[in-house]
């Protein structure tokens, strides 16, 4: 063992009560950290999954129809637009959407994408007549994008042919089950007979109130959209990268685009509110643990002073005294990491246990994970060899007959 570290620990145990109340606060710090970390970033994990669950990271699509001028004026012999009107906006298909779609597949940061045509139209049973929104999609493609197989309560996903998937929510206001009839009708009187195949709860009323999914080419010719599509959804490994994605893919296919950051803004403020809070705060709990740290071994340096003469006589370099105090803070940081981590962990299992809604799920999703533990451990020992440092540089500037003359 190195001189330094031996003397080091030595110092640590000479005063063993502040040590001891040191590294408890350390581990209080640390154990702030881990929790107020796992709890914050389990709920943004666990609300983008119930926000983005329903809805694609990136969309491409045709752009709107521009306004078109109604008439013109001509004056001193040039035009002058008189009036602008916005045009309506009609359902426009997709036309050549493979070559897009291989496009999109093959642009930076995109983990899947499908293609889909959708629109209004309302679900018919007896009297009874619910609005919809009718997608029709390609199941394999789909479901890679929006994860609507894992959230099927019976049945399976549409395949082929006039069938359909709906949310459990429109299936109880119109009395259907597994192989109910059901007529859906869209713009133009088209209507079409499907059989219910599947039912699906998205953990969203109003998703589970209108959507009926059917078959790719069901939905075409219903819609009226034979051999086109209306929009392209994409799914990113990383959903806070969508608007850079989306400018990416308006450049590569010309075409519209949008994130779901720009669809969610108020969402999204939310959530950097949450992480600039929880930055606040172990920011300050940081800075809390510096100053106890460096506190101790302000007064470790007194104390020790008489010692630190001696050593620098029996020539020990200014070198080795500054390390002795960096061990000091190093240990100190490593004890509490590791009373912290064990003590916040603890905290939020025992949180997650209790916090419980009635069917026993956790109210507040908690996400521990190593990267977690590690960073927390790190930013202590981190914290406790900063701290140390004032200490060390002072206890290494101490002339040596000062130092032993000090009583």
């Amino acid at each position: 063992m190195p001189t330094t570290l031996f003397l080091a620990l030595s110092f640590l145990r000479e005063g063993r009560t502040q040590s001891a109340l040191i590294s408890a606060a350390v581990g209080m710090g640390v154990a702030v950290i881990v929790f107020l970390s796992a709890l914050i970033g389990g709920l943004q994990v666990d609300l983008l999954a119930k926000t983005l669950g329903t809805q694609p990271h990136v969309t491409v699509s045709r752009p709107e129809e521009q306004p078109r001028a109604l008439w013109a004026d001509q004056e001193d012999g040039a035009i002058v637009l008189t009036r602008l009107e916005q045009a309506a906006q009609r359902q426009r298909g997709l036309t050549g959407w493979q070559q897009t779609l291989e496009d999109i597949e093959r642009a930076s940061g995109v983990e899947a994408c499908s293609p889909v045509v959708a629109g209004p139209g309302f679900a018919v049973r007896g009297t009874v007549s619910k609005a919809i929104n009718l997608i029709g999609i390609d199941p394999l493609r789909y479901d890679k994008v929006i994860d609507v197989r894992s959230r099927l309560v019976e049945g399976r996903m549409v395949r082929g042919g006039a069938e359909a998937a709906i949310g459990v929510e429109l299936a109880d206001s119109l009395g259907l089950s597994l192989g109910s009839k059901l007529r859906v009708q869209a713009a133009g009187g088209r209507t079409e007979l499907f059989t219910v195949v599947g039912l699906f709860d998205m953990g969203n009323r109003e998703v589970n109130e209108r959507w009926v999914l059917t078959p790719m080419r069901a939905g075409q010719t219903l819609l009226g959209q034979v051999g086109a599509i209306t929009r392209i959804e994409v799914r990113l490994p990383d959903p806070f990268e969508a608007d850079e994605v989306a400018k990416a893919l308006s450049g590569r296919t010309g075409l519209e685009t949008e994130s779901w950051m720009q669809t969610n803004g108020q969402l999204l403020a939310a959530l950097r509110s949450q992480s600039s809070s929880s930055t606040m705060i172990q920011v300050f709990v940081i800075l809390s643990v510096t100053i106890g740290i460096a506190s101790v071994l302000v007064v470790s340096v007194v104390q020790k002073r008489r010692q630190i003469g001696i050593l620098r006589a029996m020539g020990s370099s200014r070198g080795d005294i500054a390390r002795i105090f960096l061990f000091q803070g190093g240990m100190l940081g490593v004890l509490g990491s590791v009373v912290g981590v064990a003590l916040g962990a603890g905290v939020a299992n025992l949180f997650r246990s209790v916090a419980v809604d009635d069917a026993g799920e956790p109210l507040f999703p908690i996400l521990l994970d190593t990267q977690l533990m590690v960073t927390a451990s790190v930013v202590a020992i981190s914290t406790g060899l900063i701290a140390a440092l004032l200490p060390a540089l002072r206890a290494a500037q101490l002339d040596p007959a000062d130092a032993i003359r000090h009583d």
